[in-house]
């Protein structure tokens, strides 16, 4: 039997459509549920500028068609002009498997160095004086850490030291694992909510339930373990809903934009005028150990950088100003 898709192409009802071949391809790859969601968009938008023409019937002329009206009609930044390209280019390599001449020639725009904004320790202050229960607990651990936010979200109750005063984060950006602070004074705070974590996973499971998203299908291979306290997240959801790969009622993380909203709201009461959000806790965490005199390499590690030019951007955030001294006052 034959159906008809997106582009009025025959297919085989068997065969899945282009765009679920590229979550496929994603998720064999292990990329992250951002990545996946990321180069389905840009490829969408692709197909729906050719008029829903297939990919496969394009040549590096459309490409290049496409990424100019990037440019010059939506004015995107450069990053985003590297997105897209990203994502075309693993749909032709992994998902199509087939060689668009002149593809990897096309020139990448150069990113933007943008220096990241920091808040002071003041500010920092401030803001979690206005914040409470779990969204302030949340935002101390990643300025603590230096943690993204969906690091901190995915947290599992069993990566957290205590012992050794570290959290161990999974599969962060780039699908790598690291180690990192756990603060100390945050300890009796972390241990006092993951007692909270604890009674609401034994009502979960006195109801039949008690059960948490496990990746890449480690459920199949330890089918008990994704009911154990050990693997549910630190910050859970506060409702069930069902787990489509088991049929089981699993208890998620909590959603970031719970964390984004009461932080927002809280720089707003503490009359904070710079352009901040809960990632500008991390770039804090940075160059707050830059001025402390940490080592870079060990920032670096401590962030997961792959490369220490990355890393490197925090040096020119604050220049010493106790060695320069403007020349207007020296007039």
């Amino acid at each position: 039997m034959k159906e008809r898709n997106l582009w009025g192409q025959h297919h085989s009802s068997t065969q899945p459509k282009l765009l679920d071949q590229v979550k496929i391809a994603c998720r064999r790859l292990h990329y992250s549920p951002k990545t996946e969601k990321s180069y389905v968009f840009w490829i969408r938008q692709l197909i729906f500028f050719h008029n829903k023409r297939h990919p496969k019937d394009m040549d590096k002329r459309d490409i290049e068609a496409y990424l100019n009206h990037l440019a010059t009609k939506r004015h995107v930044s450069g990053s985003t002009q590297a997105a897209a390209l990203n994502a075309i280019a693993f749909l032709y390599r992994e998902v199509l498997e087939q060689e668009l001449p002149g593809l990897d020639k096309l020139r990448r725009v150069k990113r933007k160095q943008n220096v990241p904004v920091v808040m002071s320790a003041d500010e920092i202050r401030h803001t979690f004086e206005r914040m409470h229960g779990t969204t302030r607990l949340m935002a101390e651990l990643i300025y603590g850490s230096g943690m993204r936010i969906t690091e901190c979200v995915t947290l599992r109750v069993k990566d957290i030291d205590f012992d050794n005063r570290a959290i161990t984060v999974r599969a962060g950006k780039g699908n790598k694992d690291r180690v990192t602070l756990l603060p100390e004074c945050l300890m009796p705070a972390v241990r006092s909510h993951l007692v909270k974590v604890a009674q609401l996973h034994k009502s979960d499971l006195l109801k039949g339930n008690g059960y948490v998203p496990m990746p890449n299908a480690l459920y199949q291979k330890y089918p008990s373990a994704s009911r154990t306290l050990g693997w549910q997240f630190v910050f859970p959801s506060t409702i069930v809903r069902p787990w489509s790969d088991t049929g089981h009622k699993a208890r998620w993380h909590c959603s970031p934009s719970t964390l984004r909203r009461a932080f927002k709201q809280a720089v707003t009461d503490a009359k904070i005028h710079k352009h901040v959000g809960v990632h500008t806790l991390r770039h804090s965490f940075a160059s707050h150990l830059l001025e402390a005199g940490t080592d870079i390499r060990t920032i670096q590690s401590l962030l997961g950088h792959r490369n220490l030019e990355t890393t490197m951007i925090y040096t020119h955030i604050k220049p010493d100003y106790n060695k320069v001294k403007s020349p207007l006052d020296r007039i």
